[in-house]
């Protein structure tokens, strides 16, 4: 199982000292120490207008540290597709992945905040017919060999060919699965997948049936199963002390980043996103005592290496791990990346591709 560098870029808190400028720019140099100690990864996610996070342009971020950097994978966490063109996405992203060397891992999501659909002009209660229409045609530009035309309910064009074309034959796209519909899309299409745990837990059960439930749509269809991951929460922890200071940073990135971004009036809500109105309920009246391994990886070395290896029997290949969630300051969060690439991380063997 491999394991990533991963942020929302979330700085949306009350009485906040750290600018957004200052938190993009700690972003970036936590992204090339990841690479310095060995992670396989590093994903960065796009919110707007300094809603839930600050970084706006994973694109533009994450070439920026391809030229910094030889062999760590560059992923988008998500692009949120419905506000793009996804004619432009698949130019730039086939870009970068050509002069990174093939090393982009491109996921893309319908995200979840309507805030950042309105400014864009994109009807956020179709996010759902968009993002799929979106993705297929990202599909077909990275993929069609010659010229080709489209003809939707969203897009339309005629006799386009996207130059230049990704190294990777093919760049085969990870879709964001918050949901069933979500999973569904990924199956059909014969993509890859990540997950967030505690949604998977919210939706499916556990982890462990999300994956599992991906694996019977793609039997379903007469498939093999593409690689699925998912992302985690973490803080090691030596003491109870430390524990109940990272179990307190998730609670205030619950309540005072998170729920405020996700849909929660059930009159407004696209029936697609229907199951936020559960979680954000549940996200409400979350106590820290009830912060398990379904939403975070916390205590011990060990015992953080024995919930990864759970994880890793569930059929995950990769974890790409949420280490500055919460306003954690810098120096701990480096400390936090040194301590899992020497303590926990030698623990697994490599997936390789």
């Amino acid at each position: 199982m491999d394991f990533g560098y991963f942020t929302l870029s979330d700085n949306r808190y009350p009485d906040n000292p750290r600018t957004p400028e200052q938190f993009v720019r700690e972003i970036y140099r936590q992204a090339l120490y990841a690479e310095e100690i060995g992670l396989n990864s590093a994903w960065v996610g796009e919110h707007h207008f300094n809603l839930l996070g600050v970084n706006p342009c994973p694109n533009i971020l994450l070439s920026q540290l391809a030229g910094a950097t030889r062999r760590i994978r560059l992923g988008p966490a998500v692009v949120l597709l419905p506000v793009h063109h996804p004619l432009h996405v698949a130019e730039e992203w086939a870009t970068l992945d050509l002069l990174s060397g093939g090393r982009v891992d491109f996921a893309a999501g319908r995200g979840y905040d309507r805030l950042e659909y309105a400014p864009f002009g994109a009807p956020f209660q179709d996010s759902a017919e968009i993002f799929a229409e979106g993705l297929e045609i990202l599909w077909r530009a990275w993929t069609e060999p010659g010229k080709w035309s489209h003809k939707g309910k969203y897009y339309a064009f005629d006799e386009i060919e996207l130059r230049p074309r990704p190294q990777q034959q093919p760049l085969r796209p990870y879709v964001a699965c918050f949901s069933r519909l979500s999973m569904e899309l990924a199956a059909r299409n014969d993509w890859n997948i990540i997950f967030a745990p505690f949604a998977a837990a919210m939706v499916y059960g556990s982890l462990a049936q999300g994956v599992a439930a991906f694996r019977e749509e793609c039997a379903r269809r007469g498939r093999a199963p593409r690689r699925a991951m998912c992302s985690y929460f973490i803080h090691i922890a030596d003491t109870k002390t430390e524990e109940d200071y990272g179990r307190a940073a998730l609670l205030r990135y619950f309540k005072d980043a998170l729920i405020a971004a996700f849909p929660s009036d059930a009159r407004t809500v696209p029936p697609t996103l229907k199951y936020f109105l559960e979680i954000v309920d549940i996200l409400k009246n979350m106590k820290a005592e009830s912060l398990t391994s379904k939403s975070i990886l916390t205590g011990s070395a060990q015992k953080i290496i024995d919930d990864l290896k759970s994880v890793e029997a569930a059929g995950i290949g990769e974890v790409i791990l949420y280490f500055n969630y919460g306003l954690k300051p810098y120096a701990m969060v480096t400390e936090q990346m040194d301590r899992f690439a020497r303590e926990i991380m030698p623990a697994f063997a490599a997936a390789g591709r």
